[in-house]
């Protein structure tokens, strides 16, 4: 990292995944940055607001500033209000956990979700809201590279790395010939389907979201529960109010700049 900006952003970044904190010599180490380096980033970050040091621990947290500026741009551009109804009318259809993922730059990130299950084995994804989602073994990636051509979607999967580390799912694509083989079933299909890929013991099935005047796909929607409930039978039920929620949420893209902009 050659600069002071890249270097304070690649902290923030991981502080984002240590909800609890982290030692400055634990930051260095991770970021394979001096400490005492780190220890004047993180001082210059406090005094602007975006980090604290916890009391009597020595380690340093996110403020809830830089979750606030996400939310406010995220308000702003509209994308809540006109997705949250078409999710949470799925998810009570199908009494499952479905997600909106929108395409950003080269990667997809988990944006939206609404849990239809009230009760029972259920999938708990808050730790994965704001997450760049794993495109070669998650439902969602595989339904948004399959919209793309094969040069691309390999393009991007190979930039993001092929297997989720650490703990990929038994199933998923292990070779670049696995994934070619997964996208041209979902080029058949018109959606993607898998488990214990993205993660062992649960099973999904997702449709991406087009530019309804491109095509081009810019994002995903997905429905994902426990394998042992959600089963290829039952799977086949959610296929024609999924591929619904897609087209609406494709048009609804209309109502924001966000996406017309980006084309």
């Amino acid at each position: 990292m050659s600069s002071a900006l890249a270097k304070a952003l690649s902290v923030l970044e991981y502080l984002a995944y240590q909800p609890i904190g982290s030692a400055v010599s634990d930051i260095a180490k991770s970021l394979d940055m001096p400490i005492s380096g780190v220890h004047r980033l993180l001082k210059e970050l406090e005094t602007l607001g975006y980090v604290r040091q916890v009391k009597g621990m020595g380690e340093y947290e996110l403020t809830i500033k830089l979750a606030s500026l996400g939310l406010a741009f995220l308000g702003q551009t509209g994308i809540g209000n006109i997705s949250q109804p078409i999710l949470d009318e799925l998810a009570k259809e199908t009494r499952e956990l479905v997600r909106m993922s929108l395409a950003d730059n080269d990667e997809l990130v988990w944006v939206g979700v609404s849990q239809g299950s009230t009760s029972g084995l259920r999938y708990e994804p808050g730790a994965d809201q704001g997450k760049i989602v794993h495109l070669a073994s998650s439902a969602g990636g595989q339904a948004w590279l399959a919209a793309m051509t094969d040069e691309e979607a390999i393009a991007l999967v190979m930039k993001q790395g092929l297997l989720k580390q650490p703990d990929p799912g038994k199933d998923a694509p292990a070779t670049v010939a696995d994934l070619l083989s997964v996208l041209n079933t979902v080029r058949e299909n018109g959606y993607s389907v898998n488990a214990n890929s993205y993660l062992d013991g649960m099973a999904a099935v997702a449709v991406a979201i087009k530019n309804p005047e491109t095509g081009r796909p810019i994002g995903a929607v997905s429905i994902a529960g426990p394998s042992v409930r959600v089963t290829e039978e039952v799977i086949q039920t959610y296929v024609a109010p999924l591929k619904k929620a897609a087209e609406a949420l494709g048009e609804a893209s209309r109502a924001t700049l966000y996406f017309s902009q980006r084309e």
